[in-house]
């Protein structure tokens, strides 16, 4: 039998968290309704927003080479180098690294002989030099050190005229060794600032026990810094080789025989007269991009690392 008494159903609990004033205020310090916690949420969410509108940037370029790669003359005079091709071909690299057409095999060859020995030789020059203006005092270090960095700020279009006389006075003209000499110049300044400011970070202390130990600054040299710098190392030795590969400027002005023209200007050696071999040009853009893939893939482990190291003393 009824009591006569009304019941009122339980409530739930979330209506008696929210009607709990204790309750709400610990549900809003907490979670999603903490107080600060939407605008890093928000400012999450525009950050990968924009970092996506980047790569779709940057990556539009590469998906045009690379279906254009794939395509025949006909094909891209057609329906532009946007499109998908019918047909996804390989005659465009096999054409490009022919010696009788493309002689992109050449021009791979040369961008090795002038990239390897410039960036062993100007990465070798900065860190000497930055070690001893990283490690020792002396009168006027300061002035040599800006002396040398000032190298940077130097636009390589105001030497074009005396570099290309120079080169032509000694014999040098239309030769590799031209372009190296130009290349170890140029990375002799970066690779110098970078070796400095990493040198003072490490412990004077390490150098000390060292001579104290009897070891020749040869020795320490080559023993005990040589191997802390592998990082950094690893830091110049990618910018340097990217820099160098994809280089087009020097090796156009220092060479002109086939012979001696490197890959990104053998990449150009397929614009005819009248006419532009699109899809033979993006295959020989996709090969060439290659070897800077890798070197970044080989170094990529310490990239990141090296490039912080020496940004703060400490």
């Amino acid at each position: 039998m009824s009591s006569g008494k009304a019941t009122t159903p339980n409530p739930s609990p979330t209506g008696q968290c929210l009607r709990d004033p204790k309750m709400r205020e610990g549900l809003q310090s907490s979670g999603f309704f903490a107080r600060g916690n939407w605008s890093r949420w928000l400012g999450e969410a525009l950050r990968y927003g924009a970092l996506t509108v980047m790569l779709i940037l940057f990556m539009v370029p590469v998906y045009g080479a690379i279906v254009t790669a794939f395509k025949t003359q006909a094909e891209v005079s057609a329906g532009g180098y946007w499109t998908i091709p019918r047909s996804f071909e390989t005659h465009n690299f096999a054409r490009v690294l022919d010696p009788d057409a493309g002689n992109l095999g050449l021009y791979l060859g040369n961008s090795l002989l002038l990239t390897m020995p410039a960036s062993l030789l100007s990465i070798g020059l900065g860190t000497l030099a930055g070690y001893g203006l990283g490690k020792y005092r002396f009168r006027g270090d300061g002035l040599l050190f800006v002396f040398i960095v000032a190298g940077m700020f130097l636009p390589p279009q105001i030497a074009l005229i005396p570099v290309f006389r120079l080169m032509n006075d000694i014999g040098l003209y239309d030769t590799l060794w031209a372009v190296i000499i130009v290349h170890t110049a140029f990375g002799i300044p970066i690779c110098t600032l970078v070796m400095r400011n990493f040198f003072q970070v490490v412990p004077n202390a390490l150098r000390e026990a060292a001579l104290i130990d009897g070891a020749n600054e040869y020795s320490i040299f080559l023993r005990i810094m040589l191997p802390l710098t592998l990082p950094a190392l690893a830091v110049l030795a990618t910018l340097q080789f990217t820099w160098i590969w994809n280089d087009f400027l020097w090796p156009f002005i220092l060479t002109q025989r086939a012979e001696s023209r490197t890959i990104m200007v053998g990449i150009l050696n397929l614009t005819g007269q009248y006419s532009v071999d699109w899809g033979g040009q993006a295959a020989a853009s996709l090969i060439g991009s290659l070897p800077t893939l890798f070197i970044f893939v080989f170094f990529q482990r310490y990239f990141i690392r090296g490039l912080t190291l020496g940004a703060v003393k400490g």
